[in-house]
């Protein structure tokens, strides 16, 4: 006698989806224990190891986030950084041939721009010790000049001519405070010397340094001249664009002096020059002018 053995039958098509999964589990049972997850290896809750690692790359993506947004808004912080520049171009020879670029331009650049900056400096020194030289020189020559005159009116032509063309000025004017005179005409010996020597009033000297200023007259003061103003150079005014005031003590007894180098260049004198060597033309001519005062 046979015995009918059971047939398994597998339906396809729409028992398979998740209808059909779960009326096979509900009618063959399920081996899943109560409570836990359907899929165990897939399941949404991660390992705690596994949030940390997020949590500390969320900080670290928005501190180079805030790095690259301070680099962008300041380059100069990277640019100006020798330490930071070696280690990028150390980073650059590593990764050639990728999307990384090439900052060797840059610095060149850079460093090209200091070059320039530095002989643009040096070029300036060198020009500024030349003119130096060239200035010791010309006092030298003026003082030997004013030395060498064996009569006070040979003085005067000297001063106009010779000490003139050294010191490259138009015209010298030799002020001299004479109260009993009147103020602005001449004190120079009969001729064409005669404007050279200037009478000016009691306190005169320093009026006409200051011009109006509070400020106290110094020994040696450079400026940019006033054409109006002819109290000094006469008739000559107009031709004068700078000057260097010599302010001279022409010793005890002797009323204050002065000692005008008018220039036609407007920027022959200006305050920003030194003064040593005019201070020292000054001191030589007011020791000449007492030998002869006395």
């Amino acid at each position: 006698m046979f015995h009918r053995r059971p047939v398994l039958v597998y339906h396809r098509g729409k028992s398979q989806g998740p209808k059909g999964r779960q009326s096979r589990e509900q009618s063959h049972g399920s081996i899943r224990p109560r409570g836990a997850s359907p899929c165990p290896a897939f399941s949404t809750r991660a390992p705690r190891g596994d949030r940390r690692a997020r949590a500390v790359s969320a900080v670290s993506e928005e501190a180079a986030s805030l790095l690259r947004d301070r680099i962008l808004a300041d380059p100069a912080l990277v640019l100006e950084d020798d330490q930071v520049m070696r280690a990028l171009l150390a980073a650059d020879r590593r990764t050639q041939g990728r999307n990384v670029v090439d900052l060797r331009g840059v610095l060149v650049e850079r460093l090209e721009d200091r070059l320039d900056r530095l002989e643009d400096t040096h070029r300036e020194v060198l020009a500024a010790a030349y003119e130096n030289v060239a200035g010791t020189n010309q006092v030298h020559r003026a003082c030997l000049a004013l030395l060498e005159p064996a009569d006070f009116e040979g003085l005067l032509r000297v001063l106009t001519h010779d000490v003139a063309m050294i010191l490259g000025v138009e015209v010298i004017r030799l002020g001299l405070e004479a109260p009993a005179a009147p103020a602005g005409s001449s004190l120079g010996p009969e001729g064409p010397l005669r404007d050279v020597m200037v009478a000016l009033p009691r306190g005169g000297v320093d009026a006409y340094v200051r011009q109006g200023r509070g400020l106290g007259a110094r020994r040696v003061t450079l400026r940019h001249a006033r054409p109006e103003e002819n109290a000094i150079y006469g008739a000559r005014a107009g031709e004068v664009r700078s000057e260097a005031l010599l302010k001279l003590d022409l010793g005890q007894g002797n009323l204050g002096g002065l000692l005008a180098l008018g220039a036609a260049d407007g920027h022959r004198f200006h305050p920003d020059q030194g003064t040593d060597l005019l201070g020292f033309l000054a001191g030589v001519f007011e020791r000449v002018m007492r030998r002869w005062l006395s």
